[in-house]
């Protein structure tokens, strides 16, 4: 849980560092696309989340929204947006997993027709309960991890809807994963822990876009960089962009940080932790802490001790000893001081996410997993540039033609007679 006071309006600073979502909402406000709509949202609740459910509701839909974690819900923002019309919770901020699981089958009980989703927690519980989905025409999924999960129930037959990976949108990935991610969970960890980064050695496994942007900071930072990887290209990125890159069995002993960003399951593991230097800081940025085989390393530990804030020590029968960061859930929405993305980040993410489910209300779509439509991720890029009153050129009519044209000599020529 999350204790925030951000005063009578939780919201209100937020607003205004998401300019496109606000340019979005007075468009929806007129123009009510979701009316009659009923829109089932599942993220992370802080304030940049609270900006963006009045945003759907306004767009004229009755909202249900519940925690995709629940580690990362703040009671403020949940309170100022249970006060509102038509905006109905299904979660409280001292919820642990399995309250949070019941809350959500309570949502999906009211028959949602559109499900905007973070891990794909909610469309996942849809069809793991016996809740009817006959009426669900789509969903958003913003994470990667969650994207990878609709893959497998399209790939086994147990998706019934169309879903837009609005993760793999270039507007969303390039930015919210790396710069996003990147910054704020180093700088929450730097704020928990108060240790230095400069001159230390930081482990990341995953070279994905977020596992990037972790890396690229750390550096930045002054740290020693190690990636780990399974995906042999990614694994050659991260060398070619000067990291070292080894096996985690090799890192382990190395690392003075290791920082997990995989979306997968036990990436660390008993060897692991046991090679591990004593007091060596172990953090995740993927989806869950089942990335960091938490389970494991209690079973492994003869002892642990909270030691501040945010952090449990646990003693391994050497003596030697591991620190975990908020329980292993999200370095930069858990903890006592977190404050996860900027918003101004989070301002393309969401602008992305409601332009997807606006898409899914207004198209007809056979079951499966799809792209955001590249004019819509463009909006949202022109969208972000105008807010920031930053000019691009247009291609000339002479440039357009050319990149349409495989017969380029003859083009010029023609155009210059």
């Amino acid at each position: 849980m999350v204790e925030r006071q951000h005063g009578d309006d939780p919201l209100a600073r937020t607003r205004e560092r998401m300019p496109v979502v606000e340019s979005l909402r007075a468009e929806f406000a007129e123009a009510e696309p979701l009316a009659g709509w009923t829109v089932g949202v599942a993220s992370h609740l802080e304030p940049k989340t609270g900006v963006y459910i009045e945003t759907v509701r306004d767009a004229g839909a009755r909202v249900l929204f519940t925690a995709s974690n629940h580690e990362t819900t703040q009671a403020d923002v949940v309170a100022h947006l249970d006060a509102q019309p038509r905006l109905e919770t299904f979660v409280a901020a001292d919820m642990d997993r399995e309250a949070l699981n019941a809350a959500r089958r309570d949502l999906l009980a009211n028959e949602p027709d559109l499900l905007l989703t973070d891990g794909a927690e909610l469309l996942a519980q849809a069809y793991e309960s016996d809740v009817p989905t006959e009426g669900l025409v789509g969903v958003a999924e913003q994470t990667t991890s969650g994207v990878h999960r609709i893959e497998a129930m399209a790939a086994d037959g147990t998706l019934t809807v169309p879903a837009v990976a609005v993760n793999h949108t270039p507007v969303k990935h390039r930015f919210d994963n790396v710069h996003g991610t990147g910054e704020s969970a180093l700088s929450n960890l730097m704020t928990t822990t108060n240790r230095v980064t400069a001159g230390s050695t930081v482990v990341v496994a995953g070279y994905g876009y977020v596992g990037r942007g972790i890396a690229r900071k750390a550096r930045s930072l002054g740290a020693k960089t190690i990636v780990t990887e399974i995906d042999p290209c990614e694994g050659l990125r991260a060398h070619m962009d000067g990291h070292r890159v080894m096996p985690i069995a090799e890192a382990a002993p190395l690392g003075d940080v290791f920082v997990t960003a995989t979306g997968s399951c036990r990436v660390l593991r008993p060897d692991h932790y046991r090679a591990m230097r004593d007091k060596a800081l172990v953090c995740n940025a993927g989806h869950r802490n089942v990335e960091l085989g938490v389970e494991l390393l209690r079973d492994l530990a003869v002892s642990q001790a909270d030691i501040g804030e945010g952090i449990a020590r646990f003693e391994l029968p050497d003596g030697d000893h591991i620190d975990l960061f908020a329980d292993g859930e999200l370095a930069n929405l858990a903890g006592p001081y977190a404050q996860g993305h900027p918003a101004a980040v989070m301002d393309t993410t969401f602008a992305a996410l409601l332009l997807a489910g606006r898409h899914l209300v207004e198209t007809d779509r056979d079951p499966g997993v799809y792209e955001l439509p590249d004019d819509l991720d463009r909006a949202v890029a022109k969208r972000k540039l105008a807010a920031h009153d930053v000019a691009i050129d247009d291609p000339t009519d002479i440039q357009s033609a050319y990149r349409d044209a495989w017969r380029r000599d003859d083009l010029l020529a023609e155009w210059d007679e």
